[in-house]
């Protein structure tokens, strides 16, 4: 394991930690770069948390530090997965809130500026831990819906479960909120989605509503988000505890039923032997849907 850091000279604090893990992808990480030394303001830190690449990234992000054009930290562990790679910026991070930026990704150049504006207006209402602002194909087409109209508040899942939303999100944080939520990856396993954070989130505090596109998307054919129920399958200890997670914190019957068909799913997965699982009226509800849905969604993964 390794760290590196350099700091640039500003008249600002930082007050935003943007966090990119990144695994093999010193071909398209300048994309974000540029972006970065774009940005119309210079208050916010870049970590990278490099997860055992054996490309060139190591030598590209040097050579970005000896530039001098931004304040990078850099720190390279062994390969883990992206969960792990979360924790360890989480503690490292010394800002007031955190972001994730995936290495696929770039910010438009005044994400930071938004973000910034946006916190002055909502930093001293602590029931708030974070921003919720928007993903796009480009600065004006997001990904999914719109984010509802009239709404300057909300837990994550109610803006999908209670107003509809279908759409990407670009998530800022309360560093020393996620201190107290680390992922759990199962051994042996290297993913949990990042509702796994968000659903403990919400049961305490709301976030505040930015209605603009700051993130814009690359999806890679190697990324996890094309290759989902790929990464399920070679995660299923992981997939469960989330499902069961999501299972018991549902906010309706609707949407615990729905958790426990994917829970059952899971089940499937680890061939009926994994011991986080217990039979209830609703998990024994869930068991055919969720035999159904590991037969068209999994099982030719295994």
């Amino acid at each position: 394991m390794s760290q590196k850091s350099k700091q640039k000279t500003s008249s600002n604090t930082p007050f935003l930690t943007i966090f990119t893990p990144t695994y093999n992808r010193a071909y398209i990480l300048p994309n974000l770069y540029r972006t970065l030394i774009s940005q119309t303001s210079d208050e916010f830190i870049w970590m990278i948390i490099d997860d055992g690449s054996n490309d060139e990234t190591e030598m590209l992000v040097q050579s970005w530090i000896d530039e001098n054009k931004l304040e990078i930290i850099y720190y390279k562990q062994e390969n883990g997965g992206k969960q792990r790679a979360h924790n360890t910026a989480v503690k490292l991070c010394t800002t007031e809130c955190f972001l994730c930026v995936d290495s696929d990704d770039y910010l438009i150049d005044t994400a930071v500026e938004v973000l910034k504006y946006r916190w002055d207006e909502v930093r001293s209402d602590l029931h708030i831990c974070g921003i919720i602002a928007l993903k796009g194909y480009d600065e004006k087409t997001p990904m999914g819906s719109p984010l509802p109209k009239g709404i300057k508040e909300s837990p994550l899942t109610s803006l999908y479960q209670q107003y509809g939303f279908t759409g990407e999100t670009a998530l800022m944080f309360r560093t020393d909120l996620i201190k107290d939520y680390p992922y759990p990856v199962a051994e042996g396993e290297k993913f949990i989605t990042e509702s796994y954070l968000y659903l403990q989130l919400d049961q305490h505090y709301t976030m505040a509503i930015l209605d603009e596109i700051i993130n814009i998307c690359g999806y890679q054919d190697d990324g996890y988000t094309k290759n989902i129920y790929k990464v399920f399958v070679k995660n299923p200890i992981s997939y469960m505890r989330l499902k069961k997670l999501s299972m018991d914190l549902a906010s309706s019957p609707k949407y615990r039923f729905l958790n426990a068909i994917n829970l059952l799913s899971a089940y499937f997965i680890l061939h009926r032997k994994h011991r986080n699982f217990s039979w209830t009226p609703v998990t024994l509800g869930a068991f055919l849907p969720g035999y159904l849905l590991f037969l068209l969604r999994f099982k030719k993964h295994l």
